[in-house]
């Protein structure tokens, strides 16, 4: 066995679930673990939900201390990478540490596109990090006047938490409606329906002139002329993968670090997964695609670390997202803009799931919207019916006595 070990870069949901993957999968050698934070592991997704209204220091986390060390892991938080030495094969650290290794697995993940007109600016603020979401939550008291630039997930997510905590909202988006590119139009009217009914003001098509603190907050001027006034004011407006360490060793990238669907990146000692990756889907064609989901971020962790251990298994899954906003939970599997045509199935108590199919009939894409966990089954088993490539009538998709059960079967 080979001395060096298994090093992971980024102690994300990704990276810590590959590194206990490859004790999982009987791995006996070196595991290191590198992080930039401070924190053990922990979950992102509460960030911009409980994590606003649990407590700044309420984190939670993949795993405790001890269950590291029971597996034989070895964690550098605190600790950020500077370089990769493809040739010695060694990764070295801030503070001039070189790590060696057999096998490298970049988990770098992504970090919060920055909005240029609000740079120097001390009251706007983004959300990536258990810090970030510790710097958000202590501002939103009952009566704090906040507004949120960008209406899709993350911007939505906290407007919904900024309401529970009190404070009044304005989120502006700069396209004609909410979640643009992530849901279709049906979905996106249901979520701004449920965000002015609890009081949050949307305005889409807002385009934002300048951005400017004065006194104890900060004033939001848009292009019409209008001005804002706001204690804080939150940019949402999208993520950019982290691939400047990957870039600096030579590796290719393409709207992320170019992999092949068995996470390999140009160098063949080197491995790439989760948010920072670009990857062909085969479900999809092998057209190539970004993820930034949670789901995707631990399936590509599993999947790395059988990989580097020799499985060459591709990945093969249905991609997958949801969301909470208030009682309302949104799912999608699959990509829907692969799909020409819409089938809508309605539910009870307001739910419904929108099928996206092919011109020849291929279902390739299912996403809903309902309260609690109304839509989930159906979800998960139109996400069977994606990965069988299945053609199922469209009567039959859009009948909701018909169980989707029975058309799996057929």
């Amino acid at each position: 066995m080979d001395p060096r070990g298994i090093v992971i870069v980024g102690a994300g949901e990704c990276g810590a679930r590959a590194a206990f993957a490859l004790r999982e999968q009987a791995y006996a050698g070196p595991v290191t673990l590198i992080g930039a934070e401070r924190h053990l592991p922990y979950e992102r997704p509460p960030l911009s939900k409980d994590g606003m209204t649990a407590g700044t220091d309420n984190i939670r986390t993949i795993a405790d201390t001890a269950r590291f060390e029971a597996a034989g892991i070895v964690l550098r938080l605190a600790s950020e990478a500077v370089s990769i030495d493809r040739a010695a094969r060694s990764v070295e650290l801030g503070d001039g540490t070189q790590v060696p290794y057999e096998k490298l697995l970049l988990a770098t993940g992504a970090r919060p596109r920055r909005l240029p007109l609000a740079e120097g600016s001390q009251h706007c603020l983004y959300l990536r990090t258990h810090d970030d979401a510790g710097k958000i939550a202590g501002r939103l008291r009952p009566g704090a006047r906040i507004v949120i630039v960008g209406g899709g997930f993350i911007g939505l997510e906290l407007a919904a938490a900024s309401r529970g905590r009190g404070c009044s909202v304005i989120v502006l988006e700069a396209l004609p409606r909410l979640l643009t590119r992530a849901v279709p139009q049906d979905i996106s009217a249901v979520i701004a329906d449920a965000h002015r009914t609890n009081g949050v003001d949307i305005r889409c098509g807002a385009a934002i002139g300048s951005i400017a603190d004065i006194d104890a907050g900060v004033e939001v001027r848009l292009a019409d002329g209008s001005v804002l006034g706001a204690d804080l004011c939150i940019i949402g407006i999208g993520a950019v993968p982290n691939t400047e360490l990957a870039e600096a060793a030579g590796l290719a990238v393409e709207n992320g670090i170019r992999v092949d669907e068995r996470l390999r990146t140009s160098d063949p000692a080197i491995f790439a997964a989760g948010d920072c990756c670009s990857f062909p889907l085969p479900i999809h064609g092998g057209r190539r695609v970004r993820l930034e989901a949670w789901r995707n971020a631990q399936e590509q962790g599993n999947l790395a670390a059988r990989n580097m251990l020799g499985a060459n298994a591709p990945h093969d899954t249905v991609p997958w997202f949801w969301s909470d906003q208030y009682h309302l939970t949104l799912q999608i599997a699959g990509l829907p803009d692969e799909g020409t045509h819409t089938v809508r199935r309605d539910l009870d108590d307001g739910a419904f799931l929108l099928f996206h199919l092919t011109g020849d009939g291929r279902l390739v894409a299912a996403s809903g919207i309902g309260p609690g966990n109304s839509i989930a089954r159906d979800i998960r088993l139109a996400e069977m019916l994606i990965a069988g490539r299945a053609t199922p009538a469209a009567e039959k998709l859009a009948a909701a006595n018909i169980k989707l059960k029975s058309l799996l079967a057929a």
